[in-house]
């Protein structure tokens, strides 16, 4: 009990104000945790809702310039726009069928007319699922939501961006009518084949205006913005279907539709467009032009769409124009067979050619950054680890059927392709020539399989891989970029780069805000690399397994190829431009004997384009290199006996010394070099 005051008031008030003081600090103190604690929430909430209050009534929605963003390519030439819009037609709300307005809110927001720009029910359910996976997993977005999405934000999937896209639906729906923001939405929505609202998206897939739209043409298109691609009549028609389903049958629940109105419209015939949109210019590049300018700027969409910016491009458009015509060359149409491919300058990692697939409009996902088993195109990566581990190019083995013993009892049998051997010596050069399996599991298994994965990692490849045998094989998928950026290192003499679209952007009023910096990091030795380039030049000589298309190219090339059931890979480099490229299904479909050969064709064809540009240049020697002739049966240094010889690079102080035990040179005189030979003879059959 609190002290009573020293003296009495002098008046029947003041008493009675005294005495609630003294109750109210009691009371305080009697209160238990939870009320104070829910006082506090209390003030928080009425202190965040009077911020949010004064962000509505007081800051406006960002301001757009409605003016795309320019796009240049190397030589300054205008290559497109990157903009939220790129076939977009505007119309108004009056134009647009009542049954198109009406499936698009029952199948994307039914309490479109009832809530203030957040469904609280949907963000609690879509909350939850995020909770669990730890991540943004589930939308829960309305169309005002989805509206301010467009205009102002970009593509990131983060609990952040949730947030602002929440603050910026309140605050268009505390600016703006339910029919204007319903009119806005339907003219930004991205509907696939490069249509962008709903009267592009009318006369692309039906070939009238939208106005003329009918309920089952409408109900089609009301599914489409979920999934363009997924659910495009072109691309996956039964999708499509069960896509118009499944709006209708929201129609019925929503009370937009009988169940007899919607099932005769489902059977209703739809009869589509018969041309299709044309293609725009590196339209993949494009894309991932986009999406790097969001996440590295972290520019808002607004900005980046409408925004007036003038971006330099690394884009050659020749390269480019080389690749889309050999992928439209080598490629059969309407097959499924898919392609993925880059090429860029591997000193400083400026994409110069860039396509993730066959065809943007009919399937816009970019297979660049899809994960696939490279095969053999990740052997080199197994022969940079022994030679940073003392091996050298003239390590030699028996090209035989081995099994391999492992982790106690286990054992892996490797086989060459077509079971195809020498039963005979080989070195290593001969051994990527060639692409001998045997050799590469047996230098895995030498080296020790996790100093191999430690060696992929250090130059650009994904912790994905596991120390088996296999390893050697190329059997842990890595993507088209992460092997392109890889063999840049190889190129470039041991730096890692950082791979861009652009190399500077400037504003609407032509000041610079952002110049692109060289990133480099010093990965590997130079005379390493040099030495796996010279044996990468041995596949595009003869009985190489490039040497098919060595004619294709003008200049000296060091490349490797790589199948697997299900892939065809080539890659490869001259000192200006590196280039990957993969062939294959989405969906793992074994390649015949043809598709497994179809993506050198088209690698050559690039990099016939980057010589054609300019100069390549030629593979040096870095200090500290120095190129022996030997024979790859022995090892050793070549005289004139030898039958069969090469020229290979070593670091100085690890050549052969010795010359060829086996075909002496008869001009020596075999009594001057019998101590050599029966030394060299102890060391073959016992090494």
């Amino acid at each position: 009990m609190s002290k009573p005051p020293k003296t009495l008031p002098k008046s029947a008030l003041a008493l009675r104000t005294q005495l609630f003081k003294i109750w109210w600090v009691e009371q305080r103190q009697r209160a238990p945790k939870y009320t104070r604690y829910f006082s506090l929430a209390f003030l928080t909430m009425v202190s965040v809702g009077t911020a949010v209050g004064y962000v509505l009534h007081h800051i406006p929605l960002p301001e757009l310039l409605d003016e795309p963003s320019q796009v240049f390519s190397q030589d300054g030439q205008k290559i497109g726009q990157l903009s939220d819009q790129p076939a977009r037609m505007q119309v108004s709300l009056k134009d647009i069928p009542l049954a198109l307005q009406e499936a698009t809110i029952a199948i994307e927001d039914a309490s479109f007319y009832r809530h203030r720009g957040l469904n609280f029910k949907g963000i609690a359910r879509a909350f939850v699922a995020d909770l669990i996976a730890g991540h943004v997993v589930q939308g829960g977005s309305t169309i005002t939501q989805q509206l301010a999405k467009n205009l102002f934000l970009s593509s990131d999937r983060t609990l952040w961006r949730k947030l602002q896209e929440a603050l910026y639906a309140l605050d268009l729906e505390w600016h703006y009518s339910k029919q204007k923001i319903l009119t806005d939405y339907f003219n930004v929505i991205y509907y696939g084949e490069g249509a962008t609202g709903v009267e592009a998206a009318s006369e692309v897939y039906f070939g009238r205006p939208v106005a003329q739209l009918d309920l089952a043409q409408s109900a089609l298109l009301a599914g489409l913005p979920k999934g363009p691609s997924l659910y495009s009549p072109f691309v996956n028609p039964v999708a499509a279907k069960h896509r118009q389903r499944e709006v209708l049958e929201a129609m019925v629940r929503t009370g937009f539709l009988t169940k007899s109105a919607a099932h005769a419209a489902f059977i209703a015939p739809l009869h589509y467009a018969t041309h299709r949109m044309k293609e725009t210019f590196a339209p993949y590049f494009m894309t991932a032009a986009t999406t790097a300018v969001e996440h590295q700027l972290h520019l808002q969409k607004s900005a980046l769409s409408r925004g007036g910016l003038s971006i330099q491009s690394t884009l050659n458009q020749n390269i480019q124009k080389a690749l889309d015509d050999a992928i439209k060359h080598y490629i059969p149409a309407h097959t499924g067979l898919q392609v993925a491919a880059i090429a860029m300058d591997p000193t400083t990692g400026a994409i110069e050619a860039y396509s993730g697939g066959t065809n943007y409009l009919e399937s816009p996902y970019d297979r660049v950054h899809a994960m696939r088993q490279p095969g053999s195109t990740f052997k080199p990566f197994v022969y940079i680890t022994a030679l940073d581990r003392g091996y050298t190019a003239a390590l030699h083995m028996k090209s035989a059927p081995t099994t391999f013993h492992y982790d106690g009892d286990r054992t892996y049998t490797v086989h060459n392709f077509a079971d195809d051997y020498t039963y005979g010596q080989i070195d290593m050069k001969q051994a990527i020539a060639h692409s001998d399996n045997v050799f590469a599991v047996s230098t895995n298994m030498r080296v020790g399989p996790y100093h191999v994965i430690e060696s992929a990692e250090r130059l650009g490849l994904p912790m994905n891989m596991h120390p088996y045998p296999s390893l050697a094989l190329g059997v842990f998928p890595v993507s088209v970029y992460d092997l392109a950026r890889a063999y840049a290192v190889f190129a470039n003499g041991g730096f890692l780069i950082q791979p861009h679209y652009f190399t500077s952007i400037r504003d609407a009023t032509g000041s610079v805000i952002y110049h692109q910096s060289s990133q480099r990091l010093l990965v590997e030795s130079p005379v390493t690399c040099a030495i796996i380039t010279d044996m990468l030049q041995s596949v595009m000589q003869p009985g190489g397994t490039g040497y098919r298309v060595k004619h294709m190219i003008p200049g000296p090339i060091a490349a490797k190829t790589g199948t697997t059931d299900t892939d065809a890979w080539m890659v490869g480099y001259t000192p200006k431009t590196v280039c990957a490229v993969w062939v294959g299904y989405d969906h793992m479909h074994p390649l015949n004997a043809i598709e497994a050969h179809a993506a050198a064709p088209i690698f050559a064809s690039v990099m016939r384009a980057a010589y054609a540009e300019s100069s390549q240049g030629t593979f040096s020697l870095p200090a500290g290199a120095i190129r022996v002739k030997i024979d790859p049966e022995t090892g050793q240094q070549a005289t004139s006996s030898c039958p069969i010889t090469e020229q290979d690079v070593f670091a100085m102080g690890t050549e052969p010394t010795r010359t060829c035990f086996k075909h002496p040179d008869p001009h020596t005189g075999l009594g001057q070099n019998f101590h050599q030979l029966l030394q060299s003879i102890w060391r073959f059959l016992h090494g």
